[in-house]
């Protein structure tokens, strides 16, 4: 919550003056006063540079799991059955981000929201390319009559290929590093 947000960002400012008051003198010269000024100020960020990692951290998760899903809606889509109940069966099914997010589009639907309001509302919280294009394409099949099946099919193929391309370059990436070591 914010509160805490703050609480942590002013907790760690002061924490960051304490440690400045213990290495200012000691640093050489005018390096003191940078010292003095740079450990509050960097202690009152590292909150925020935690929270970011987090953010990331999640979305990431959430991305992984977002194959898997598709190919469910997709099952889902072929049996005749409506997205938006779907949605709430793969939220129960499951654990993890994707889960929670998709379990309170589930819940907008089943409190009277439309599907597409439940799925823009699911594009603004998690902003990413991989959930605009399973909103766009839920959008299209329900206002157009598209087949909702082949889009996601091709969707969660297209998204293990990216996962897959992005785990072969840090792997070609860590090989010189290893070699270097």
């Amino acid at each position: 919550s914010v509160p805490v947000v703050l609480g942590a960002k002013a907790g760690c400012a002061v924490l960051g003056a304490g440690v400045a008051a213990i290495a200012a003198p000691a640093a050489p010269g005018r390096l003191s006063l940078l010292v003095a000024i740079a450990l509050p100020a960097g202690g009152f960020l590292i909150p925020d540079a935690l929270l970011e990692r987090e953010s990331r951290r999640r979305r990431d998760r959430l991305v992984l799991a977002l194959p898997d899903a598709l190919d469910l809606l997709a099952v889902a889509a072929e049996a005749g059955r409506a997205p938006g109940a779907v949605l709430g069966e793969i939220a129960e099914g499951t654990t993890g981000p994707l889960a929670s997010e998709l379990a309170v589009a589930a819940a907008e639907i089943e409190c009277g929201a439309s599907q597409i309001a439940a799925f823009d509302s699911l594009r603004e919280r998690i902003p990413g390319g991989e959930i605009a294009s399973l909103a766009a394409a839920l959008e299209r099949s329900s206002r157009y009559g598209s087949p909702l099946a082949d889009q996601l099919r091709e969707q969660a193929t297209a998204l293990r290929l990216d996962q897959r391309r992005r785990i072969e370059e840090d792997a070609a990436r860590a090989a010189p590093k290893i070699q270097l070591v």
